[in-house]
């Protein structure tokens, strides 16, 4: 009955205050929830053999909680035999008359800092039949994991304020893929879930508070398998999720979802896997080693504390270049509403390129040395306001608010800061092991925008190594979601996920001696080649 919610007060009450070692509270985890991945099924059966508690199981079939036993003979009776067990491995969920074996589906989820999506898939093909995406509303208590973790600190009802909104999104979700597919929700079986730590501990209701400080232990590292219901989520009444396994304090679900997605421990070389978000994650593979480390990026390559950013949806500025004046492309092909990360990436290259920015992040003025080779129009565009410079993308009669569409100083800041967590991310990962960014056979490009990236812009601004050749760059998408998605009805993949994530060697950047210089180099853009 002790839920992994009251684990961590009790743990600290336990050792007054004392750190305890991340292995012992993953262990202690283990044992209070004793739930590993299982396999979804349907099939058609003629008799099931039923135990009534785990603890007896000698190859018969689990009774799930809600189903009694008493209801079984009458219920095979009425179906003459003739049903459908549906099946967690051997658990149980239901038993329906009739034929109903393409009717069973599941759906996964990727939890997203900023941006929550999902898949629906049909267990009976295995195609995905629907998919949704959305803000995630939590963005309204902060954004990023740190302020969230804060306010579940601060506010009595902080912790269930944020479960409640992401649970809240989920499950309206839910409704827009069985409304695309055109099924009821209660034909969803499985579930999982894939997101950074503090994302998972929210959904689940685990209070976050000592992923905010030292040593950063997560409540628990194995992954749950548990009833729906108990999350919040409606689907199936005896519908089942599986929230993917955790690193550390903050490399979860999301960055195990991305190993499996990518297949990168296969790999023949070095390779690299960059998960560009708000909470951005690195895993290097080198040698049969895996190491991760995840880098507090900021929601800058999502939209978030840019003056004119927003998501990657209709009237966003998604691509641009510098020629005699600045040429814009709008999602949708109408006037712009913002800017995009894919395009913030886009502009700062090309302003470094036409010496409208410099290494150091400051916008030239009238009496910069670089001034006089900017082209006379986008040098019109370069306007003074009350915080210094600001590159005007488009005036207000251009716009589709009315408003200007603008580029500040501050908003360099903000791409520089998560340019340089990367950068730096990167670069500590490799010294790690003795390598230099030449030696990367290849770089896995994961984020929910990273299909949209120019290769030689992003390297122009040193988000990624400029010495590993474009072509060795790939893009994977959104590795978060695909790995939950392949985590769906199979115990396989599971059980594969939960090895990965324990043998990872998570290393904390925040107690590395070398980052807070590899920062600080970060921050400066590269020089031209």
């Amino acid at each position: 009955d002790l839920a992994a919610r009251h684990l961590p007060a009790r743990l600290d009450h336990l050792l007054n205050g004392k750190a305890l070692p991340v292995a012992q509270v993953v262990g202690a985890a283990a044992a209070v929830q004793g739930l590993q991945g299982q396999d979804v099924r349907l099939g058609q059966v003629d008799h099931v053999d039923v135990v009534a508690h785990p603890g007896s199981v000698a190859g018969g079939v689990v009774v799930s909680e809600d189903i009694e036993l008493r209801e079984l003979p009458d219920r095979l009776r009425e179906a003459a035999f003739c049903g459908t067990a549906v099946l967690a491995d051997r658990l149980l969920i239901d038993f329906e008359p009739g034929d109903t074996e393409s009717e069973g589906y599941a759906a996964a989820f990727d939890v997203g800092t900023t941006t929550l999506a999902a898949m629906l898939v049909s267990l009976g093909t295995g195609k995905t039949v629907a998919v949704a995406s959305r803000l995630n509303p939590q963005t309204g208590y902060g954004d990023d994991v740190v302020s969230r973790i804060q306010h579940t600190i601060e506010n009595p009802d902080g912790l269930l304020d944020l479960q409640n909104a992401v649970v809240a999104a989920c499950n309206e979700m839910i409704g827009e893929l069985c409304r695309q597919a055109g099924i009821d929700r209660d034909r969803i079986y499985d579930l999982t879930f894939a997101g950074n730590t503090t994302m998972l501990h929210l959904l689940c209701g685990i209070p976050p508070r000592y992923l905010g400080e030292l040593p950063f232990v997560p409540a628990t590292g194995p992954g749950l398998w548990v009833p729906a219901r108990q999350i919040g989520v409606h689907v199936h009444p005896r519908g089942r999720a599986y929230v993917l396994p955790v690193i550390g304090g903050f490399v979860g679900g999301d960055t195990v979802a991305g190993i499996l997605a990518t297949a990168m421990t296969e790999a023949t070389g070095p390779t690299l896997l960059v998960d560009i978000g708000t909470n951005g994650e690195i895993v290097l593979f080198a040698e049969g080693k895996l190491l991760a480390a995840a880098t507090a990026a900021g929601p800058a390559f999502e939209g978030a504390r840019i003056s004119s950013g927003m998501r990657a949806a209709a009237g966003a500025i998604e691509h641009l270049t510098i020629d005699e004046d600045l040429r814009i492309e709008v999602i949708g092909d109408g006037r712009p509403t913002g800017i995009c990360g894919s395009a913030l990436i886009d502009l700062a290259a090309e302003m470094l390129r036409a010496g409208i920015m410099g290494p150091d992040g400051v916008l030239a003025t009238p009496d910069a040395p670089s001034f006089s080779r900017i082209p006379p129009a986008v040098a019109d565009r370069l306007v003074q306001d009350h915080d210094g410079p600001v590159l005007v993308l488009a005036h207000a009669a251009e716009s589709r608010t009315e408003q200007p569409i603008l580029f500040t100083q501050r908003d360099v800041r903000e791409l520089q800061l998560a340019t340089g967590a990367i950068r730096s991310g990167v670069s500590i990962l490799l010294k790690r092991v003795g390598l230099s960014p030449e030696d990367v056979d290849r770089v896995l490009l994961a984020g929910a925008f990273g299909n949209y990236i120019r290769r030689e812009n992003a390297q122009r601004i040193g988000l990624l190594p400029r010495e590993v050749p474009a072509e060795r760059i790939v893009f994977v998408g959104n590795a978060s979601l695909a790995g939950a998605l392949m985590a769906l009805g199979s115990q396989k993949v599971r059980e594969k996920a939960e090895s990965v994530a324990r043998s990872m060697e998570h290393v904390d950047l925040s107690l590395d001696p070398d980052f807070q210089m590899a920062f600080a180099m970060a921050m400066q853009f590269p020089e031209k080649a």
